[in-house]
């Protein structure tokens, strides 16, 4: 599981405890295990949930706030405390700091300085080595147009980085209406994406991996809803709340987006590190990229995240040649994969990812040396597609040089 801070919070007014939950959902490094709104309830909740930080927003009863303080540091010596209140008052700010409080917040906060507060906690409890946990790398995969291979790479990258043991990846189906990432896992899911979903306030890590359903690559599945009446009922806030509890559980997680490029996406696309856009050389699908590329632009949080995969390169019917297609699309492209129809067609109808069936095929290959580029396992994994694709790569990009070759 990735280091992530769990936190109890008890704030009796609603407003300020509202403020603070919606500052807390965005954030990867932590995950609401808890919330009170009673100082006398706080204690039992804290030792029913074992949180790693235990927040207690004094201003409704300062007396309570500090004597609560001190009884739950006699109870929960390892649960690092963090006190808000509005007051500036040096004798209150000594008292909580003689009660155990690890930092001291001021009303209003501030994402930053709670961010601070946060990561000065998560040092002194997990270390700043890298040996010591990771984040959890989110990849979000969407196609130019149905059809072009989008779901195959999401599935096949997620079991590639699931058999190594130090992984933990779900793969999270978010093609609402006809996602079909079950079928090529030859699963049949006893829970989805929206009983997650309506649930999310009761789960915890334990419930929410029984929750998946795990292939034997290793790879977990949250799978899209089995009735299209129940598309509706996932919000982009009840995803925002499942992709943090994934992110508290997995080192990685995979985004099989729809072609919608609906609320949910864009909450996926946000939520991620690498946003991966599979295309084909052919006219139809490079309109798309532009026309993508267009509307993600005002967002470059999300443009920044974006990496061109060309899929069934050397496809015989492509008529445009990787330089113009790359003029046209104004973009790098950052992968190729080579085109491998029957391999595909047999993987898909077996239900079997490429890396059990196939996995000399050239297309298992390229798959194997795009995760290794994305997570960095591999510094020199690009040169390992050259191959698989017939081009060499120049760096970290694949450079197409017209005329001449490309440049080791």
């Amino acid at each position: 599981m990735s280091n992530v801070l769990r936190l109890a919070i008890v704030d009796p007014s609603d407003n300020s405890r509202t403020q603070l939950k919606n500052m807390l959902l965005g954030m990867d490094i932590v995950w609401l295990e808890a919330e009170c709104s009673r100082y006398e309830f706080f204690a039992d909740v804290i030792g029913q949930t074992k949180p790693d930080i235990g927040v207690i927003a004094i201003d409704n009863n300062p007396e309570k706030g500090l004597k609560l303080l001190e009884q739950v540091r006699e109870i929960a010596p390892d649960c690092a405390l963090l006190v808000i209140s509005s007051s500036t008052d040096g004798q209150i700010i000594l008292r909580a700091m003689r009660g155990g409080a690890k930092e001291f917040l001021t009303q209003p906060v501030k994402v930053e300085d709670l961010m601070g507060a946060l990561g000065r906690i998560s040092a002194a409890k997990f270390g700043t080595g890298d040996s010591r946990g990771r984040t959890c790398h989110v990849v979000a995969v969407c196609g130019a147009t149905g059809g072009v291979g989008a779901t195959s790479l999401a599935v096949n990258l997620g079991c590639i980085l699931a058999r190594d043991e130090r992984n933990s990846v779900v793969l999270v189906d978010l093609d609402m209406a006809l996602g079909d990432a079950d079928v090529c896992l030859d699963s049949i899911p006893d829970y989805t994406l929206v009983d997650v979903a309506q649930n999310i306030a009761r789960l915890d890590f334990a419930l929410l991996k029984r929750s998946l359903t795990k292939h034997s690559s290793g790879l977990y599945l949250l799978p899209r809803p089995v009735q299209l009446q129940d598309v509706a009922q996932v919000t982009p806030d009840d995803l925002t709340r499942v992709l943090g509890l994934l992110k508290a559980s997995f080192t990685h997680m995979i985004l099989d987006l729809s072609k919608s490029f609906s609320a949910l996406d864009l909450v996926a696309l946000k939520s991620a590190k690498d946003v991966l856009l599979v295309t084909q050389l052919d006219l139809p699908c490079l309109r798309n990229v532009v026309r993508l590329m267009m509307s993600l632009s005002d967002d470059e949080s999300i443009k920044e995240k974006i990496k061109i995969v060309v899929n069934r390169v050397g496809i015989e019917t492509s008529s445009i040649s990787l330089k113009k297609s790359q003029e046209t699309m104004g973009r790098e492209i950052f992968w190729q994969l080579p085109n491998d129809y029957k391999t595909m067609v047999e993987v898909r109808n077996n239900g079997v990812p490429l890396i059990e069936q196939a996995p000399k095929a050239g297309i298992t290959q390229s798959l194997t040396a795009l995760a290794e580029t994305l997570t960095g396992e591999k510094a020199n994994a690009a040169e390992a597609a050259a191959p698989a694709t017939g081009k060499a790569p120049s760096g970290r990009w694949l450079s197409f040089l017209s005329g001449s070759k490309a440049k080791k």
